[in-house]
């Protein structure tokens, strides 16, 4: 399995390496954190961009930030140039935000070659490494990627239920302990207060050191002190699916494995909203 981060170091000496897609996922909306606010845009050179709300989000379902299909996928990850053999690399502007949730969308979709830079466009700033105002102007050659969902990477409502009767998941939602514990109202209008009842809460900036996550060392003692050494499946969920994704890659970072891990694509806004489905406070 290859670890899911690149360093700075490696991707300035890695910039013009032909193989290298190096796609910017900044979200223009912030939420659980203080957003960095910049007076000018800035890229890591060679970047392109893509809009994780609209180009790989499913914007005819109902659900918050659904997860794209697969044919959408294809078209976008053709338009960026991405072959069987390119080496991509993701990163936002917050440090680490939006970034784990492209990463993960194209781990399920079978991109296995994809990455998340630590510490995104802060760390790269921090340490003084050259940005340019603007995106990639030369168009790439298409690419000949094609997506296929592996669908036990995400889950929806009902594989929660099912599962967490029989004590076979572990449900770890990354929202703030005030959501989490119904203190907090929600963000989104018409969407409960509380938590998914049995969940672990695990706030996503609880995962990182400034920028970056913290070491596989440290990740691996938080995640043993909150779910134990069972060895049953860990489900992620937070407000709509993207942060959720944060604490999904620490998991990762801390040595567990692909299998082991599902997110909750929709989250609490869908969970939340849904008058049906028990909540806990």
């Amino acid at each position: 399995m290859e670890f899911p981060l690149v360093t700075t170091p490696w991707l300035e000496a890695n910039i013009n390496n032909q193989q290298l897609v190096l796609i910017d996922v900044s979200m223009s909306k912030v939420v659980g954190k203080k957003a960095i606010e910049y007076d000018r845009p800035l890229f890591i050179p060679n970047s392109q961009h893509i809009d994780l709300e609209t180009s790989l989000c499913d914007l005819t379902s109902t659900q918050v930030h659904a997860f794209p299909v697969a044919e959408q996928f294809t078209r976008q990850a053709q338009r960026l140039g991405i072959d069987a053999e390119s080496i991509v690399v993701f990163y936002d502007n917050q440090g680490m935000y939006s970034a784990p949730r492209a990463w993960w969308i194209f781990q399920a979709m079978g991109c296995k070659n994809s990455f998340v830079l630590d510490g995104g466009l802060p760390q790269w700033l921090s340490e003084k490494r050259a940005v340019v105002s603007g995106l990639s102007v030369d168009e790439p050659v298409p690419g000949q990627m094609n997506g296929k969902l592996q669908s036990d990477f995400i889950c929806d409502s009902n594989y929660i239920m099912d599962k967490r009767a029989g004590g076979q998941l572990t449900l770890i939602d990354a929202r703030s302990k005030e959501r989490f514990l119904g203190l907090a109202p929600e963000p989104r209008a018409g969407v409960r207060s509380g938590h998914i009842p049995g969940a672990l809460n695990l706030p996503f900036p609880e995962v990182l050191n400034g920028h970056c996550f913290k070491s596989p060392e440290q990740l691996s003692e938080i995640f043993l002190n909150l779910a134990g050494s069972n060895n049953t499946r860990l489900v992620f969920s937070c407000g709509s699916g993207i942060t959720a994704c944060i604490t999904l890659l620490a998991a990762v970072v801390a040595g567990y494995s692909y299998s082991q891990l599902i997110l909750y694509d929709g989250s609490w806004s869908d969970w939340g909203s849904n008058s049906v489905l028990p909540v806990e406070r």
